[in-house]
């Protein structure tokens, strides 16, 4: 029985080694190495002119979309926001099902970046999707049904799930996200059949009075100071994963610290393992082989989750099995994915944390004015914690050798936070987020967002360098297909989905979605016709944290659609619907001091500003409560402190509040409220 075991867990490999028919898009990346590359080429140069819209569909929860659709044998399925899972005929666009696993909308609260859900995982029939509540759940492929689901999480902590599902030799893979509310990661393997979990691998050490889950812990806690579990670790694995099926290798992207400033963390000491790092794994045991960590001591949310693409290039010369990502600290890094070992690594986007990288020890040369816990002193950093890439997927073209990457630049300052807190609503990063107010002078504004960058960078891996871009005019734009027809096409964050020449760069086509678009597109065929499908759909950490930087104007806005594309498609959307006429409410009377409004303001940047925007102007998505009728004291006491909206994803604050900080909090928003409806007054 034994060799049949074997003889089955090789059969097993080979066919997750076989590539897919050319009609299939069977996970997140398309195959197990993540290169995101179509072979399908009806749709190319020459002929990309005459693409159109085949059918659409509106998704039924209008947050944040940033999945990549799975598509198998003409049935296409896609995850959307709260972790609701919809099927569909790929050729007709007709609705087989759906399935909502009925997530409680007060878990938003834990979601550092919105309810999003980046995909789901298919394998023997079956359908896997992580929920944001943190449960794995199996469903009928076929029918919608419910077939197994287990927690994955201890539900007592704020964590979430938002990353897509990877299934390997019949195990699902599953990680979480929470690191910046003190939480601490891991990465499990559940039986697709069953759903018993196989095993468990943490990415950071836990409390040394107990005994470490393996030894690999043991050597990582060496790299640790002070009391580091108290505050959870971080290290989540909540986004990238790639699969080589011939080196038997799971490859997985871990986040940043908890809480991120080193001193808080770890007494200011030590790399830290295995926070923003690439670990290899076995993925029938979950066995540690190997880790790269491309920020030693992070403290600036420098998470190393960002795609993982498996590729064979020669370099000087050399055929190498490489592995490559672009992290959110702004360096492209090629390694060797058999042994992890550095080949090259460059800066991609203007960097000033470091000069560069060590090549005989794979370490930045940091910039010691980075080291904001140390120094004391305030760094304007580039990249910030948006990152020079964040979760945005890249893709790879092996006929052009190139790496198609959303590259944005973001300069951010860090601080050390004076009177850090740790609470399960705040976030706990020991910085001072938001310590000092945005200018409102409208021309200081306007040069600031001038300097927020967004592009798409064609990246040569074995040259290390740029060979075209093209400019989006701002950050946040979506992710990146590949095709054999020499294209790429990706969505923006103005609301154009575009295809460029592969290899010049040039914009053979475009398409007003009517919606920023953030996720990934995807190539398939049926009958021969072959086909582009993508989500539009605002959200994420664009359409909720930035606030007054990103959507000044209240321009931007959500329309989740689902939206299909094929060669003489006549199909149109319907026109886009008004701006929505906001009307400021009267002011709730009473008299603040200038000390308690700036305490309050504090207070919403640090627990209430990731959902309700920077200087409480909404990126688009969360409600903009400078327009609330709910700002008198009793209105609002009843949504912040005894949850009366939390059925709408806003929970109570009891348990991280205390009364007095939520009337500072309401002499904030009530001072912001007036301050907008003068402005409105002022405008002829």
């Amino acid at each position: 029985m034994r060799f049949l075991g074997i003889a089955l867990l090789s059969l097993a490999a080979a066919v997750q080694a076989a590539p897919p028919a050319p009609e299939n898009w069977l996970s997140y990346g398309r195959t197990p190495d993540e290169q995101r590359f179509s072979p399908l080429d009806e749709i190319n140069a020459a002929s990309v002119g005459g693409l159109g819209l085949a059918w659409y569909a509106d998704l039924p929860a209008n947050r944040g979309q940033e999945a990549t659709p799975i598509v198998a044998d003409g049935k296409l399925y896609v995850s959307t926001a709260w972790s609701i899972v919809q099927a569909y005929d790929a050729k007709s666009g007709a609705l087989l099902w759906t399935y909502d696993p009925q997530v409680p909308r007060e878990t938003g609260v834990n979601a550092c970046c919105d309810a999003v859900n980046r995909g789901v995982a298919l394998w023997n029939g079956s359908l896997f999707v992580g929920t944001l509540d943190g449960r794995l759940v199996a469903i009928d492929a076929k029918t919608g049904r419910q077939r197994w689901a287990v927690q994955t999480t201890d539900r007592s902590k704020p964590y979430t799930i938002t990353g897509a599902p990877r299934v390997i030799k019949g195990k699902v893979i599953i990680g979480n996200g929470g690191a910046e509310y003190g939480v601490r990661g891991y990465v499990s393997a559940y039986d697709a059949a069953t759903g018993k979990r196989a095993w468990r691998f943490y990415t950071v050490p836990g409390d040394p009075a107990k005994p470490f889950e393996n030894p690999v812990l043991a050597k990582a806690a060496k790299t640790w100071a002070g009391q580091w579990w108290k505050h959870g670790g971080g290290g989540t694995v909540w986004d990238s994963m790639a699969y080589d099926p011939a080196l038997d290798l799971l490859y997985i992207g871990t986040g940043n610290g908890s809480p991120w400033n080193r001193k808080l963390r770890s007494d200011g000491k030590g790399d830290n393992l295995f926070l923003s790092s690439i670990v290899a794994l076995r993925p029938s045991t979950g066995e540690y082989v190997w880790h790269y960590q491309t920020t030693p001591g992070d403290e600036w949310d420098y998470t190393a989750t960002q795609s993982i693409i498996l590729a064979d290039l020669t370099i000087d010369g050399v055929a190498r099995k490489v592995l490559m990502q672009a992290p959110k600290n702004g360096f492209f890094y090629v390694l060797d994915r058999e042994s992890g070992k550095l080949i090259s690594a460059k800066p991609f986007i203007p960097v000033n944390w470091a000069s560069g990288i060590d090549p005989k020890t794979g370490r930045p040369i940091e910039n010691p004015a980075a080291r904001y816990s140390e120094t004391g002193k305030p760094f304007v950093q580039m990249p910030g914690p948006l990152g020079g890439h964040s979760w945005y997927p890249m893709a790879f073209s092996p006929r052009t050798g190139l790496v198609y990457l959303p590259a944005q630049e973001l300069a951010t300052p860090y601080a050390a936070e004076a009177k850090p807190r740790f609470n399960a609503k705040g976030w706990n990063t020991g910085v001072a987020m938001g310590a000092e107010p945005l200018p409102r002078d409208p021309k200081v504004m306007a040069a600031l967002r001038a300097g927020l960058k967004g592009y798409l960078l064609a990246w040569d891996p074995v040259a290390q360098k740029e060979v075209w871009r093209a400019d989006h005019g701002q950050p946040f734009n979506g992710g990146t297909l590949a095709t054999a027809g020499d294209l790429v096409f990706q969505g923006d964050a103005s609301g154009v989905l575009h295809a460029y020449g592969a290899r010049d760069g040039r914009d053979l086509w475009r398409f007003d979605t009517q919606s920023p678009i953030m996720a990934a597109p995807v190539a398939y065929a049926v009958d021969g016709v072959n086909y582009i499908a993508v989500l539009a759909g605002y959200g994420g950490v664009a359409g909720t944290g930035p606030g007054i930087l990103f959507n000044p104007d209240g321009a931007k806005r959500n329309i989740s659609r689902l939206l299909v594309f094929r060669l003489g498609g006549t199909g149109q959307l319907p026109a886009a619907p008004p701006p929505p006429e906001r009307v400021v409410p009267t002011p709730p009377a009473g008299q603040f001091s200038v000390a308690d409004v700036e305490a309050g303001r504090l207070l919403f940047a640090r627990s209430c500003g990731v959902c309700h925007g920077a200087e409480a102007v909404s990126a688009g998505v969360i409600p903009d409560l400078r327009y609330s009728g709910m700002l008198e004291r009793q209105p609002f006491l009843a949504i912040v402190r005894d949850g009366a909206l939390k059925g709408a994803g806003m929970a109570s604050f009891a348990d991280t509040l205390s009364p007095r900080e939520m009337e500072l909090v309401r002499a904030y928003l009530v001072t912001r409220q007036r301050e907008t409806a003068d402005q409105a007054v002022a405008r002829p």
